[in-house]
C-alpha cells in the first residue's frame, strides 16, 4: 500500500467513526461499525489504529487542527482588534456547529478516556494557546495596549469559552446562541485595565 492509499484509508476510517458518532454515539460505536461505514476491513483498521479509542483521539486531533486553521485564516490582522475577536469567536462557533455531533462527543465522551484524554486535552489547549497568542500579537492588539496576550489570560479566555459552550450544548442549546455573549466576554477579558 503506497502512502496515498494509506492516507486515504486512514481518512475513510476517521470519517466512518465521525458518521457513527453522529448516528449512534461514541459509546455505542464499535470497530465493526467504523469499518462498515469506511467500506474496509478490520485488518485495515488495525493497520492504522490500535483501538477505537486511538481512532477517536486521531479524529479529535485532526478536527482540532482543522479548527485552528479555520480560525487563523478567518481573522484579518488589519481589522480593529474587537473585530478580530468577533471573527475568531464566530469562526470557532461555526466550525463547532458544522460538526455538532463530534462537539457533543468531545464534551461527553472524552473525559471517559482517562490518561489519553488528559494528553489530548493538553495538546488541544496548547494548539489553541499558540493560536490565541499569535492572533493577539498583531499591530492592532499592540496599539490597543493588549498584545501579546499572556498565557494565563489566554487560558482563562479559552477555559471560559469552552465551559460556556459545554453547558449550552449539554442543556440542548446551540453554540451560536452564545455568540454575542462569548464575544463580549472575550473583549472584556482582553480589554486593558485602566488604573
Amino acid at each position: 500500500m503506497n502512502g496515498e492509499d494509506k492516507a486515504n484509508f486512514r481518512q475513510r476510517l476517521l470519517d466512518g467513526l465521525e458518521t457513527s458518532i453522529a448516528e449512534d454515539g461514541y459509546l455505542k460505536t464499535t470497530v465493526a461499525d467504523i469499518v462498515r461505514r469506511a467500506r474496509t476491513s478490520r485488518r485495515t483498521f488495525y493497520e492504522h489504529f490500535e483501538s477505537k479509542e486511538a481512532c477517536f483521539i486521531a479524529l479529535l486531533t485532526d478536527a482540532n487542527a482543522e479548527q485552528v486553521r479555520q480560525i487563523s485564516a478567518a481573522v484579518d490582522p488589519r481589522a480593529p482588534w474587537r473585530s478580530q475577536v468577533r471573527q475568531a469567536v464566530e469562526t470557532w462557533i461555526s466550525a463547532g456547529e458544522s460538526r455538532a455531533p463530534l462537539m457533543r462527543s468531545w464534551i461527553r465522551d472524552v473525559p471517559s478516556l482517562g490518561a489519553a484524554a488528559r494528553d489530548l486535552q493538553r495538546d488541544v489547549l496548547g494548539n489553541f494557546l499558540d493560536m490565541v497568542q499569535a492572533l493577539g500579537s498583531t499591530d492592532e492588539f499592540r496599539a490597543a495596549g493588549i498584545g501579546p496576550v499572556s498565557r494565563q489570560r489566554s487560558i482563562m479566555l479559552l477555559g471560559g469559552l469552552r465551559e460556556l459552550v459545554a453547558v449550552t450544548v449539554e442543556e440542548g442549546g446551540r453554540m451560536s446562541e452564545v455568540t454575542d455573549e462569548a464575544v463580549a466576554a472575550s473583549i472584556a477579558l482582553l480589554t486593558p485595565s485602566v488604573d
